[in-house]
């Protein structure tokens, strides 16, 4: 069956968002080391970005390292640091030959010198591609943005740069890392999890959730597929009934 035929192109979610779990997992069912999981967690990446863009969705952020997972083993931190390194300069040019932008949301402040070197060198060479916004969450943490965001807007209120009254969800908006990026349609979560840990809390207040067992290294074109289609087959509300939707 060819699931991208079942796809409505008219009814796309322009913001997907991926919590790419279970690497770990799937490398100890192959008897190697998490970071034999990762590496091939890297493919699945490669192959869920190009088909987003393929297809027309808009906006694709990624859970790639999370403020929590600096509590690992130092030995797959250092790994994955490695990995997005050489990920980094590996699709570089494949980036910019399909017109995607890259970003970051996160405090990359704390990553080494060396990822936040490369990071800047894609993110400037990409940044005037308009085919689809590719964002990497890189220790991020959604706390800690709501956080971040909480103290920029006191601060603004303490020198009556901006009045109280004058806050709502725009202005908080404005404040998030997430500023330039539309809330989330679709949040996928892989590996059989079935927990948003601390990721994107604000902006996917009206996302629809989409949770499968598959482990992310095993993840492919026909899973993101189907997410997708589970996708529209749901009737998104916002608050209202079925009659006024339609």
């Amino acid at each position: 069956m060819d699931l991208k035929s079942e796809i409505n192109e008219e009814n796309l979610p322009q913001h997907i968002a991926i919590i790419m779990d279970g690497n770990g997992r799937w490398a100890k069912k192959q008897g190697m080391l998490r970071a034999f999981g990762h590496e091939n967690g890297a493919k699945s990446v490669k192959v869920t970005v190009e088909t987003c863009a393929r297809i027309g969705v808009k906006n694709l952020t990624l859970y790639a390292f999370s403020t929590e997972n600096w509590n690992r083993p130092k030995l797959e931190i250092d790994t994955l640091m490695k990995l997005l390194v050489s990920s980094l300069k590996r699709e570089l040019k494949s980036l910019i030959e399909n017109n995607i932008k890259l970003t970051t949301i996160g405090n990359t402040d704390k990553l080494p010198k060396s990822i936040q070197k490369e990071l800047l060198e894609v993110i400037t060479k990409t940044k005037d591609n308009t085919r689809m916004t590719l964002t990497v969450a890189l220790s991020y943490g959604s706390r800690e943005e709501l956080i971040s965001a909480v103290k920029k807007i006191t601060s603004k209120v303490k020198n009556n740069i901006i009045s109280i009254d004058a806050i709502d969800e725009a202005i908080i908006n404005e404040h998030l890392y997430t500023q330039n990026l539309p809330d989330v349609d679709l949040l996928i979560r892989t590996s059989g999890e079935h927990r948003i840990s601390n990721f994107l809390l604000w902006q996917i207040a009206y996302a629809e959730l989409y949770f499968t067992d598959v482990l992310w290294p095993d993840f492919t074109e026909d899973h993101l597929y189907e997410a997708i289609i589970s996708y529209q087959k749901r009737e998104r509300r916002f608050g209202k009934t079925s009659e006024q939707i339609k």
